[in-house]
């Protein structure tokens, strides 16, 4: 008897836990940019400027989603990548990165390239509570999880970089010499 009432009472607790949960799930919300049917994903890239060779990263990035897209998507969710030109200049990614986050309402902010663009957008995205993800930086100052949480780079910092590049080659090269052109 003991025990058909415990297992009664877990059956009952795990019903009751299914009921809310369906009900839970029947509301999804969800952040801006993401919906049952489209996941919003900004990105700024130099396609004009000094920097527009790299603009080239920006069309790859939207060629893959296309793929993603092609192949169904992310749970059934196509992806609307939203690229816009900054010239790589700080000001314009400030201004682009504004339009993307508060009229195109995406759900993140991809890929942006450059240190001086992503710290120009930094502070914004945090305080917006919009990640910012896979930023193309070597710089350590745009690694800083416990003031800047929503911010993530994709590349070691410059001084890590170093660091492995220099115990490789004192591995491996111990009497080879070093050039730096700066």
């Amino acid at each position: 008897m003991r025990n058909s009432r415990q297992w009664l009472t877990v059956a009952a607790a795990v019903g009751i836990a299914a009921v809310m949960a369906s009900h839970a799930a029947a509301q999804k919300k969800y952040d801006p940019g993401a919906s049952d049917r489209e996941i919003k994903i900004g990105n700024t890239m130099p396609y004009s400027g000094p920097a527009s060779a790299l603009g080239e990263l920006g069309k790859t990035f939207a060629a893959y989603f296309n793929k993603i897209n092609a192949e169904g998507g992310i749970n059934g969710r196509r992806i609307n990548f939203i690229s816009y030109d900054d010239g790589y200049s700080p000001p314009k990614t400030v201004e682009q990165t504004r339009k993307l986050v508060e009229s195109d309402e995406v759900l993140l902010i991809f890929g942006t390239l450059g240190t001086a663009p992503n710290t120009a957008i930094q502070r914004y995205m945090n305080e917006k509570k919009v990640p910012q993800l896979f930023i193309i930086s070597g710089a350590a100052k745009l690694r800083d999880p416990q003031h800047f949480p929503w911010t993530m780079g994709f590349m070691p910092d410059s001084q890590r970089e170093a660091r492995i590049y220099a115990q490789y080659l004192l591995k491996n090269h111990p009497q080879g010499k070093i050039g730096i052109l700066y």
